[in-house]
């Protein structure tokens, strides 16, 4: 699946399902939420904290759900999410193009 079907897919799923999206501002506290869960299972998974007895942890569906609320925002707010990742790919690499070469602390 390409951005743009992404964008069009969950632009139908809302006006099919969803009635209509949720306000950019709950979007944003949503989009945290999900971040928050992600991160939960990161911890779990690579840090030094275990998963609860019964805890969910599907890191594919946490990051789903980022993406998805991601996508939401970017449509409801005019964001061409294909647009704005080239774009700021060609910014990143003019930007670092020997930065992360030149870091002695990559490295290690």
């Amino acid at each position: 699946m390409t951005l743009d079907e992404l964008q069009q897919t969950v632009d139908a799923w809302i006006k099919k399902y969803g009635v209509r999206y949720f306000s950019e501002l709950t979007n944003m506290a949503c989009l945290t939420e999900e971040v928050g869960e992600m991160a939960r299972i990161m911890a779990r998974t690579y840090g030094d904290q275990s998963f609860k007895e019964g805890e969910k942890h599907d890191l594919g569906d946490e990051i789903a759900d980022v993406l998805w609320v991601l996508t939401c925002i970017a449509n409801q707010t005019g964001v061409n999410l294909d647009k704005a990742l080239k774009k700021n790919i060609e910014k990143k690499t003019k930007r670092d193009a020997e930065r992360h070469k030149n870091n002695i602390k990559l490295r290690q």
